[in-house]
């Protein structure tokens, strides 16, 4: 320890303090294990974490388990140098103080968190994720380096991707509630007017006109170090920098660079698992195996091509169900059982 009186720590727990931890850890971490597994979007795992986390907090507050999730998992500034509570720095970003507070950031993950992901890939997008919490809460300790009140929220990273978005792609244009209006804006003028509104409450309290409890450094701070280190992150995504979005990226829809990349990442059909384990498609499995290799070179047609496939064949393995799950825009195959025996093309 290093002097920081503050309860609980680890040191002090008890077995009903770590099957709560543990049970937080496992709503939290769930949905990005599944998100992993079958390659779906880590942005919208993070907005079902978030939710199922705040639901768990709740539970907690009914009084189920004698155990304070704030307490435990969110912000000390004072505290930050003592290598016991070190987990708080991330931790306190699974934490909000109601559903407006996690809804508010959901809004900003989803709809600028989706095409930003589209536009980095996976392991970008959480990489910024992480920066912006870890900015916002540094800023925030830096402001208040000797305070104990517990400081929580998703509010840094959700403005990291605004900052990311904003240093890489500014001018795509995402579906977004702005001005009382929800519509396709650019990105620069989402992160334009909401950083000025966060500037502009930081003025007014800095000049004793009014109160806030929202941790509006926290959000300029995420903001700031993922926008300045967006660029060196983005290198290699699947969009090149600045690139243009000749459509509105919203819902299923992608620009042309996003699009592009997904063809590319397609993968080779000339050779197929079944040849390869001597077991050769026959009647119609072989006609659909024909007709994807004749006309799969785009997105679409591929899929509707793998789809009928997987209703004809079976695992060459194990002989189990196959079944087509989208990977980002890509079609692949997987075997009902276990990825390890198919996963194709």
């Amino acid at each position: 320890m290093t002097g920081c009186a503050i309860e609980p720590d680890w040191m002090g727990l008890s077995g009903s303090d770590f099957l709560a931890i543990g049970i937080f850890l496992a709503v939290a971490l769930a949905p990005y294990i599944v998100a992993v597994k079958q390659g779906t979007s880590v942005a919208l795992a993070t907005v079902l974490s978030l939710l199922l986390v705040t639901f768990y907090q709740m539970v907690l507050d009914m009084g189920f388990l004698d155990f304070s999730a704030i307490g435990f998992f969110s912000l000390i500034p004072a505290c930050v140098d003592d290598p016991i509570q070190a987990h708080r720095m991330v931790t306190a970003a699974w934490l909000h103080a109601g559903w407006i507070h996690v809804l508010g950031n959901i809004l900003v993950i989803a709809l600028a968190g989706v095409p930003l992901e589209q536009r980095m890939g996976p392991k970008r997008w959480f990489l910024i994720y992480v920066i912006g919490l870890l900015g916002g809460n540094i800023a925030w300790t830096l402001l208040h380096p000797n305070s104990y009140t517990p400081a929580l929220g998703a509010s840094g990273a959700a403005f990291g991707i605004l900052g990311a978005y904003m240093a890489c792609w500014p001018n795509d244009k995402i579906e977004f509630p702005l001005l009382f209006f929800i519509r396709a804006w650019p990105v620069w003028m989402i992160a334009a007017f909401r950083l000025g509104l966060e500037v502009y409450n930081m003025y007014q309290i800095e000049q004793g006109e009014g109160f806030s409890n929202v941790a509006h450094m926290a959000h300029l701070g995420g903001f700031m170090l993922a926008w300045a280190l967006a660029r060196l992150i983005a290198k290699g995504a699947p969009s090149p920098l600045d690139d243009a979005a000749d459509i509105s990226i919203a819902g299923s829809s992608t620009s042309k660079a996003v699009r592009d990349a997904a063809t590319a990442n397609m993968g080779s059909i000339d050779s197929d698992p079944w040849t390869g384990a001597g077991k050769e498609l026959e009647g119609e499995a072989a006609r659909i195996m024909r007709k994807l290799r004749e006309e799969g070179d785009e997105l679409e047609t591929r899929r509707a091509w793998l789809e009928e496939l997987a209703e004809q064949v079976i695992c060459p393995v194990c002989d189990g169900e196959v079944f087509p799950q989208l990977n980002g825009e890509v079609c692949t195959l997987y075997c009902a059982h276990s990825n390890k025996h198919l996963r194709w093309p």
